[in-house]
């Protein structure tokens, strides 16, 4: 547990120093969140389907979730480079306790830009279904959160350079937020949209936190969890294997 703590701890300290990478992981989403939500709301509204602001915000609280937790795997990268992996991995200490202690503090960095940007919103007008529901948004985002980071993990043990990193992440990022229902319902999309929705498994974290947030669902809660769950198992066990293949 203290491998963990400690590698944990090294994560926040190395997020609370990056004052700008804080700052620009938030803007994006809040360009969507303020363009998308306000710009296309009047025609939303029109169409019957409510407000688009408040429609918006749980896809939006997914993306930044998403994006900040699939890039982490970088961050192994820069460790291969530097030499600090190499000198972990030949501690006493298990390789799945390196793993773990670093995707926690992923993880962890993944959820509070979330609620940051719940925060925001809230202060742009956005009011919440339920308050007390709240505490299963967070659930929602821990779990999004966790899977991301994991297979983020995952793809820095297999690849040994930053390039082919990124390939990797930005061909499955844009894929999997915009096929997920972040932006718009899943009720009405052609059938070939909603099958590939419906194989997404972002597309549950955000239906989780649509029901939590503005109590709209397409799947509904229990199926949504079910398959969070098993997302985020197998590419945590996924992200062990590879991380175990490190050579030291």
């Amino acid at each position: 547990m203290d491998t963990i703590y400690i590698l944990w701890l090294r994560q926040m300290k190395k997020y609370r120093r990056s004052g700008l990478r804080m700052v620009l992981s938030i803007v994006q989403p809040l360009v969507y969140f303020l363009a998308l939500g306000y710009g296309f709301n009047s025609i939303f509204e029109k169409a019957g389907r409510g407000s688009y602001v408040q429609f918006i915000v749980p896809g939006v609280i997914a993306q930044t979730i998403l994006f900040t937790s699939i890039f982490w795997g970088a961050n192994i990268l820069f460790d291969k480079q530097f030499g600090f992996l190499k000198e972990t991995l030949v501690a006493p200490v298990s390789r799945t306790s390196v793993m773990l202690g670093g995707a926690l503090g992923g993880a962890t960095i993944g959820v509070i830009q979330g609620v940051a940007l719940f925060i925001i919103a809230l202060i742009f007008g956005f009011h919440p279904y339920s308050w007390p529901a709240l505490g299963i948004t967070v659930l929602a985002m821990t779990m999004l959160s966790l899977a991301m980071v994991s297979f983020s993990s995952a793809v820095g043990a297999i690849v040994d350079d930053m390039p082919s990193f990124m390939a990797v992440t930005n061909f499955l990022v844009i894929p999997l937020f915009f096929l997920s229902g972040s932006m718009y319902p899943l009720d009405n999309i052609p059938g070939v949209m909603k099958v590939i929705a419906t194989l997404n498994p972002l597309s549950y974290a955000v239906d989780a936190m649509r029901t939590t947030l503005i109590n709209q669902s397409h799947f509904g809660l229990p199926i949504d969890f079910a398959v969070m769950t098993g997302t985020m198992v197998v590419l945590f066990i996924f992200s062990i294997y590879q991380f175990k293949k490190i050579e030291a």
